[in-house]
């Protein structure tokens, strides 16, 4: 089957990789009408993939054997490697378009997609902007790099899980704008969470100043969509005691890929850096499995009473 065919109803996609992020991303690929084909060490993991609407597989080899597309969300850049190198790569139909979903590091990123050329399959990386929330939601943004070729043959499949594809260029290019993206988000959370703090502490109640700085120039996302104080956005992880969003321990990941990439291009970060170590602090203090607006309890001190 040609999964970029015009009118394509179904398709067999491989996906590897079902945590908070890649579980609703399957579900929503099924919700569409594709069969997907899961795969994914933690037994619970995979398990919940197919409550969700996906079809178990034993293995990344039986998930990929015969899928016109397969899709990885993985934690790193070496587990990346791995699946691919190990497994994927021979599996594959060379008709099948590989779309690496996971944050890891440009040149891993450029390296597996050039590795995927040398075997004249397409493949692009896809990293994700939305958290938990927008993989549910199928509101995410993807930030892709690739040829124009293999853009077009994975947008479909991205389309169905977001509302945004962007390419961004070349192979690691997508990679490049997830870095920056997220070593903004860090600063700007962090600064959120000051503000908020700032604010409590000269008497204004938390709803209030957000009624107003979220219609001010002080607007950002991470004031409105991920407020670090519970109430003024009920869906924020601030109202579950910060459980259930993007973890601290995977923004520390994304800051300190950026810090990286910083140091490779000679690029200056002083408000990068300060956000990675202020995230590596509060990760070191038991906040890894945190949301990252949990920060905020770092930044007031009532962390390390409760840490």
């Amino acid at each position: 089957m040609d999964a970029t065919e015009e009118g394509m109803t179904m398709a067999m996609i491989g996906f590897i990789g079902l945590g908070n992020m890649g579980t609703g991303m399957a579900a929503n690929l099924a919700k569409v009408g594709h069969v997907v084909r899961a795969f994914d060490v933690s037994e619970a993991a995979l398990s919940h993939a197919v409550e969700v609407g996906a079809v178990r597989a034993g293995s990344v080899t039986e998930a990929v054997t015969g899928a016109d597309a397969v899709i990885t969300m993985l934690q790193t850049g070496q587990q990346v490697r791995d699946v691919y190198e190990n497994e994927a790569f021979a599996a594959a139909s060379r008709e099948a378009i590989l779309i690496d979903c996971s944050t890891i590091d440009v040149a891993t990123a450029r390296a597996v997609g050039e590795a995927a050329a040398g075997r004249s399959i397409d493949m692009v990386d896809a990293p994700v902007s939305g958290g938990v929330a927008g993989s549910i939601a199928a509101t995410l943004t993807f930030m892709v790099g690739g040829t124009d070729k293999s853009f077009a043959k994975a947008r479909p499949f991205l389309a169905a899980m977001g509302k945004a594809v962007i390419h961004a260029g070349p192979a690691g290019s997508g990679q490049a704008a997830k870095i920056c993206n997220n070593m903004l988000l860090g600063a700007s959370m962090i600064a959120t969470a000051e503000a908020f703090n700032l604010a409590i502490r000269l008497g204004l109640d938390p709803q209030v100043f957000f009624d107003i700085s979220s219609k001010a120039s002080g607007q950002c996302w991470s004031m409105t969509s991920y407020c670090p104080v519970p109430g003024p956005v009920p869906a924020a992880p601030s109202n579950r005691n910060y459980d259930g969003g993007f973890m601290s321990a995977l923004m520390l990941k994304d800051l300190k890929l950026a810090m990286a990439a910083s140091q490779a291009t000679g690029a200056s970060v002083p408000m990068g850096a300060l956000a990675e170590s202020l995230y590596q602090n509060f990760v070191n203090l038991g906040g890894a499995p945190k949301d990252f607006s949990a920060i905020i309890k770092l930044l007031d001190g009532s962390w390390r009473k409760e840490g």
